[in-house]
């Protein structure tokens, strides 16, 4: 593995730290064609930056993204920010012919979407959108099942995300909760996932039905600096508004005729990343609880009758996606084994010139559903896309 590609990231947090192990962790366990080098760390406050730095092995840092993605020496800006980050970063990386690695949700809107699309393909750069809920284990093999035809013609699509961060009404009003800087609450940021989860195991939406919440309309002002991974201090004594829902609620129909629910909130008490899955179909059904992510829930009609029950398939062998790459039968892998899984594939579909999924044109139709979503939510109405 001689070739080198050096690696750009803007954002040192939550994502920042899962994104910076993904590329160490990838070309020791996965035999990829080249090697990504953790070249320039980028962001705003320095001091932190050189700690996040030196601590993951970033060679050096840099704290304008534009100088970052102006430097002929980077081959991938990884994108591990907030949303209304994206679409300028972006854009300015496609046409410095810098291949993306992008974080969720897409952008801000459909119109960042669709031109963040656009200017990758026509500047002919490797997309991604890092959906990795796509790559765990239970999940890729769950969508092989389906494209066997193990549960049939598929009626009956049942989501829901569930968190409880922000239950507290003294937690402070970190970006997240704000509508410039987050666009929308958990219909932005959680529900994303289950419609690129969706798309890929049942298919593309053809209308959409929402209502949405909100249950705590004022918080304590957060302490900035101190924010990250869904945690922050607050700052003073003032108080600002929260400007997006705390949960949405949406139904809607699939093109191949079947029908869907979502349910995304950040006030479920007691639920901290649960984030479960049903799919009822014609031949048996599948689920699936990422708290539970290495265990996959199957029905199947063609047992005996006497016989007939959900049973766990332990998704840890070498015959399910990825788990061959890692540890023994039974020694069950994590969440961060996902961002690993997706940088692998990342890279070959670069030195391979192949497309990988899902990318700008999943979200470009993910957010299609998500605006489709708060409109209908707005106007009280059935949204046909």
């Amino acid at each position: 593995m001689a070739k080198q590609l050096n690696i750009g990231i803007a954002g040192y947090k939550f994502m920042g730290r899962a994104h910076s192990n993904a590329w160490l962790k990838a070309p020791l366990f996965f035999d990829i064609p080249a090697r990504p080098v953790l070249k320039v760390a980028c962001g705003r406050h320095e001091a932190s930056l050189k700690e996040f730095a030196e601590k993951w092995g970033w060679e050096e840092t840099e704290t304008d993204w534009k100088k970052l993605v102006a430097r002929p020496d980077i081959d991938i800006i990884d994108i591990a920010l907030p949303q209304n980050l994206h679409y300028e970063m972006a854009m300015a990386a496609a046409k410095e012919g810098k291949h993306i690695f992008c974080e969720k949700p897409l952008a801000m809107n459909l119109k960042q979407a669709e031109e963040m699309l656009k200017v990758c393909e026509d500047n002919k750069v490797k997309h991604y959108l890092n959906h990795n809920y796509r790559r765990t284990p239970a999940i890729s093999y769950a969508k092989q099942m389906i494209l066997d035809g193990k549960i049939g013609r598929i009626f009956h699509w049942r989501c829901a995300y569930q968190q409880d961060w922000i239950v507290d009404p003294n937690f402070p009003l970190t970006w997240q909760l704000k509508k410039e800087t987050a666009q929308a609450g958990p219909q932005w940021d959680l529900n994303s996932h289950a419609v690129d989860l969706a798309h890929y195991l049942v298919g593309e939406i053809s209308s959409v039905s929402c209502l949405t919440a909100n249950f705590i309309k004022e918080r304590p002002l957060a302490d900035e600096a101190t924010t990250g991974s869904l945690k922050a201090g607050v700052a003073g004594t003032d108080k600002g508004e929260v400007t997006v829902e705390d949960a949405a609620l949406m139904m809607v129909q699939f093109k191949n005729g079947a029908v869907g629910s979502f349910e995304a909130t950040r006030f479920a008490t007691g639920r901290k990343n649960g984030l479960t899955f049903e799919i009822y179909g014609s031949k048996g059904s599948l689920t699936f609880n990422l708290e539970r992510m290495n265990e996959l829930e199957y029905y199947s009609l063609q047992d005996e009758e006497g016989t007939q029950g959900f049973r766990t398939i332990q998704t840890t062998k070498a015959v399910h996606p990825y788990a061959g790459h890692w540890w023994p039968a039974g020694h069950i892998i994590g969440y961060e084994h996902s961002f690993v899984h997706a940088v692998a594939d990342f890279i070959t579909a670069i030195e391979e010139n192949k497309t990988i999924e899902p990318n700008f044109y999943d979200g470009v139709k993910i957010t299609e559903v998500l605006d489709a979503g708060l409109r209908s939510a707005e106007e009280k109405k059935q949204i046909i896309l």
